[in-house]
C-alpha cells in the first residue's frame, strides 16, 4: 500500500482522539498509515502529544496483534503482515469491485487483449483484476498474483510518483531480479526510466518481467494527487508491438477515468464541462 510521509513541520499536529480505546487505536493507526519509513516511540510522542507510556503502551498493543512490528534494532515499528493483509483484502474486496470489473470487461471487448487493475503493495505491484482475451495465445494472471514492481509497468508508475530518497530506500531493500534480459536491475538505469515514465504519464513492460509479453500502464487518476491504482493491458508481442499498444492508450486512458470516477462515487459526466 503506497504512503506519503508526514512533513516535520506536521509533528505535534496528528490527533489520537475517540470515545474508546478502540478508536483512538484506530486513530493511532491512521496517523501511522501515513509514513513511508519505521517510526520510533519518541517520534510518535513528539507527532502526537500524547504521554510517552499511553503511547507506549498502544504500540504494544497493536505490535502484539501483528499489526505492527520491531524492525531493525527493535527501536523501530513498522507495518505489520496483518494490517498489510487487512489493506489487501480491502482493495481486493471492495463494494466497486463489480462497477471496476465491468469497465475492464468493456476495455477488453475495444481492445481485444487482456487488461487489468493493479495496485502497489511492499515493494510489489498487487492484482486486483484482470479480464483475459478470447485469443487463444495469452499468458494467464489471476487476481491476487503478485509482480515486483520495477519490472511492471503499473510498478513503474508506482514507483514514478515517490520522491527520490523514498524510492531509494524503498529499492535498496529489495533484489532488484533479473527476469529476463530486458529486465532494469541497476539504480541508475531505472531512475532515467521512472523520470521518462513520470514525463509521457504511461509505462512499458518491454518483456522485462516474461518473455514475450508486452505491457502498457497508465494510473487511475486520484483526487488525492498520488494514486495507488493502475490499469494496464497485456499481450505477447508477436501481435502487440509498441507502437500497436500506444494507439490503445487514449482507450486506456478513458477507461482510466471511468474507473476513477467510480472510486470517487461520481455520476458520469458530473465532472465534465
Amino acid at each position: 500500500m503506497m504512503t506519503h510521509a508526514m512533513n516535520t513541520t506536521d509533528k505535534a499536529t496528528a490527533r489520537i482522539d475517540g470515545d474508546t480505546p478502540n478508536l483512538r487505536l484506530f486513530a493511532l493507526l491512521e496517523a501511522i498509515a501515513c509514513k513511508d519509513a519505521p517510526f520510533t516511540l519518541q517520534t510518535m510522542v513528539e507527532e502526537t502529544g500524547l504521554p510517552k507510556p499511553t503511547m507506549h503502551r498502544m504500540l504494544q498493543q497493536l505490535e502484539g496483534a501483528g499489526i505492527l512490528q520491531r524492525e531493525g534494532n527493535g527501536r523501530h515499528y513498522g507495518t505489520g503482515r496483518r494490517l498489510m493483509r487487512l489493506a489487501e483484502s480491502v482493495l481486493l474486496n471492495n463494494t466497486t469491485h463489480g462497477a471496476r470489473h465491468a469497465v475492464l470487461a468493456q476495455l477488453v471487448r475495444d481492445i481485444g487483449e487482456s487488461c487489468n487493475i493493479t495496485a502497489f503493495s511492499g515493494s510489489e505491484v498487487l492484482y486486483l483484476d484482470r479480464v483475459e482475451t478470447p485469443a487463444p495465445l495469452r499468458f494467464y494472471l489471476h487476481p491476487g498474483s503478485r509482480v515486483p514492481a520495477h519490472c511492471s509497468a503499473t510498478g513503474k508508475l508506482f514507483l514514478s510518483q515517490m520522491a527520490p530518497a523514498q524510492r531509494r530506500r524503498l529499492l535498496s531493500a529489495v533484489e532488484l531480479e533479473s527476469f529476463t534480459a530486458n529486465t532494469l536491475t541497476g539504480f541508475e538505469a531505472l531512475e532515467r526510466e521512472l523520470d521518462q515514465v513520470r514525463e509521457q504519464g504511461y509505462a512499458f513492460d518491454n518483456e522485462e518481467f516474461l518473455p514475450g509479453l508486452l505491457c502498457l500502464g497508465v494510473l487511475v487518476p486520484s483526487p488525492q494527487g498520488a494514486s495507488n491504482m493502475g490499469l494496464a493491458v497485456q499481450a505477447p508481442i508477436m501481435r502487440f508491438s509498441r507502437e500497436r499498444a500506444l494507439s490503445f492508450l487514449p482507450k486506456l486512458r478513458a477507461a482510466a477515468e471511468a474507473i476513477a470516477r467510480i472510486n470517487d462515487e461520481l455520476p458520469p459526466g458530473a465532472d465534465d464541462d
